[in-house]
């Protein structure tokens, strides 16, 4: 009989001479999807979210998470077996500080942690011991195989620059630092900066693999060449080599004497750690194509709006259609995220979700990530909130948007009409702000928080993150958050704009459009200043809108919102639907 997961992980440590492991969330790439391969936590726990991690001794174990997903947690690990705490009021490392015995040696993988990660728990006085096979993946009898979908070309048409022209660029960047070479760990760099897109993670266009970059603008792919077609190794051109993830580790040891850029919060330890041995010096610095990536060329710009348009169809049909239904009450969470799914695949360049929609009727609303199962699936019954995240991926943009609604008929309460249209007034504050050029994310998130905080309320989760191009719905290095890094939002960047508030228990309201970073143009400007341009286009639910609550330019900015989504989207919408979208976008009056 195979013994329990938590059973088995701590025989083994205790085969390997450990006291303790870490278990991150992550994959050898640090990202938040990651291959079924890589699901360890999930394994180890029954935690499915996409942030957190587990701490395990002999004798206590803990499994982290952030606000988004404290709910989650609670419903799906064994309150017996694991303490479950949140990451940032129980930092991981002060817990195995508190509960690990006196020079207990803790395990962790290399591959699987920043520097950056990995020197919080050194700085808590812990003896941190890396391992050379994760102790999971030697009692993890059933582990799938790893993916091996092909990569295949980003045309030109989409991604607006050659992979030449931008290599050339992180060439220069690299030699005005005085680098030889720069590590890239994260595939969605490496599908930027070659142009390929593939299908080795869900919901993200991901060809799983790791790269050297060299000052002259030569390139090391490290990738199964088994994933690289012809048509796909022809794309990448001479300059870039492939060679297979064993290739790797010798690659590395090729470069002593050399200055590599490794970006220690980004990359795992494992690359500086190498690095190192082999005689290079490891310069700490971000993954160079961050920021260009981030800041969309004036084609990847053009995409996206095309991709939101057409992606705008297909969500105010499903709006439409859940005007009709939520009042009956003979929809599921999982049927309406069916349908939406449905009318999403109809639409040009469509290939797939950019993530599990979160379906949330009632006090699943309240769950941040909830995410509905055949177990949790429940009605969208009459006279309650439902709340609908979703986002598609398109060859030409990536989307992400939530609408929160009233189901009807009845009136909806006051005091839920008076909470979601502070979350509204955060909204709007958010879309419509100027500020300097130079200002990141951290200084601007407590605009949208400004009206919920004047009725002491508040959301535990981040205002905005950056969205791809055609690539990971959450995109560095940019975000909109108190906890932000101290990184410059910059013109071309796409932002969302999410504020919400949750009700444990009853409901849960988000409201979220994306932007585009635009300069902006201001007579009396002495220093450039930037806007955001709303890129998303579907009606808010004006049901669950109270206008006294608006002031003049906030009710003013609603309706030109509603106008411009009744031009844009109502002629590519006929009868039923688009007479819904005429009552939708109504002005206030």
């Amino acid at each position: 009989m195979t013994p329990p997961p938590l059973t088995a992980l701590r025989t083994e440590l205790a085969n390997q001479g450990l006291d303790g492991f870490i278990v991150p969330r992550a994959d050898e790439h640090l990202g938040e999807y990651v291959p079924a391969a890589a699901e360890r936590l999930a394994w180890l726990t029954g935690f499915t979210g996409s942030a957190g991690m587990a701490a395990v001794l002999a004798e206590h174990a803990a499994v982290f998470t952030d606000g988004r997903y404290v709910l989650q947690l609670a419903a799906q690990t064994d309150g017996a077996l694991w303490e479950r705490l949140h990451i940032t009021e129980t930092p991981p490392p002060g817990w195995l500080a508190q509960h690990a015995p006196p020079a207990a040696r803790i395990g962790y993988d290399p591959l699987l942690i920043s520097e950056e990660a990995l020197g919080r728990y050194t700085e808590a006085g812990l003896t941190m011991q890396p391992v050379t096979r994760n102790p999971i993946d030697a009692v993890w009898t059933d582990r799938p195989l790893p993916p091996a979908e092909p990569a295949e070309p980003q045309p030109l048409g989409y991604a607006g620059r050659s992979a030449d022209n931008k290599r050339a660029d992180i060439a220069k960047l690299l030699r005005d630092a005085k680098q030889d070479a720069a590590v890239l760990s994260d595939p969605a760099s490496i599908a930027w900066l070659l142009n390929i897109r593939g299908g080795d993670v869900p919901f993200t266009p991901f060809a799983l693999g790791f790269a050297l970059v060299h000052a002259d603008g030569g390139t090391d792919l490290f990738m199964d060449p088994a994933k690289l077609p012809p048509t796909t190794r022809a794309w990448l051109g001479n300059s870039v080599s492939v060679a297979g993830r064993d290739a790797l580790a010798p690659a590395l040891g090729r470069l002593a004497g050399k200055r590599v850029r490794v970006d220690p919060a980004g990359s795992p330890v494992w690359f500086a750690q190498r690095l190192r041995d082999a005689g290079a010096t490891v310069v700490a610095g971000p993954d160079p194509c961050l920021l260009p990536k981030a800041c969309k060329n004036p084609v990847e710009q053009q995409g996206t709006r095309n991709a939101h348009a057409r992606d705008a169809v297909a969500m105010c049909r499903f709006l439409h259609w859940l005007a009709e239904t939520g009042p009956g009450g003979r929809e599921t969470e999982i049927s309406a995220a069916a349908k939406l799914l449905a009318l999403r695949a109809q639409v040009p360049l469509f290939r797939g979700e950019s993530f599990p929609a979160i379906s949330g009727a009632g006090e699943h609303g309240a769950i941040i990530h909830y995410r509905v199962s055949p177990e949790t699936d429940r009605p969208i019954r009459p006279d309650e909130l439902y709340l609908i995240d979703s986002g598609a991926q398109y060859t030409d943009g990536t989307t992400d948007i939530t609408r929160t609604v009233w189901t009807g008929p009845g009136t909806p309460p006051d005091a839920v009409r008076a909470r979601v249209t502070r979350v509204l007034k955060g909204h709007i504050a958010l879309a419509t702000l100027v500020f300097p050029q130079g200002i990141g994310g951290a200084h601007v998130d407590a605009f949208a928080r400004r009206a919920l905080w004047q009725v002491g309320l508040d959301y535990d989760h981040g205002t905005g993150h950056g969205v791809g191009s055609y690539l990971s719905v959450h995109e560095g290095p940019v975000s909109i958050s108190r906890l932000a890094r101290p990184v410059a939002i910059a013109a071309g960047m796409i932002l969302s704009n999410e504020p919400g508030y949750y009700l444990p228990g009853q409901y849960g309201i988000r409201l979220e459009n994306l932007l585009m970073v635009q300069p902006a143009d201001l007579p009396d400007a002495t220093k450039p200043f930037l806007r955001f341009e709303t890129i998303t286009l579907a009606p808010f639910d004006r049901w669950v809108i109270d206008p006294t609550l608006l002031d003049p330019p906030e009710r003013a900015w609603l309706d030109a919102y509603h106008a411009r989504v009744l031009a844009e989207v109502g002629p590519q919408l006929g009868g039923a639907a688009a007479a819904w979208l005429r009552a939708a976008c109504a002005p206030l009056g």
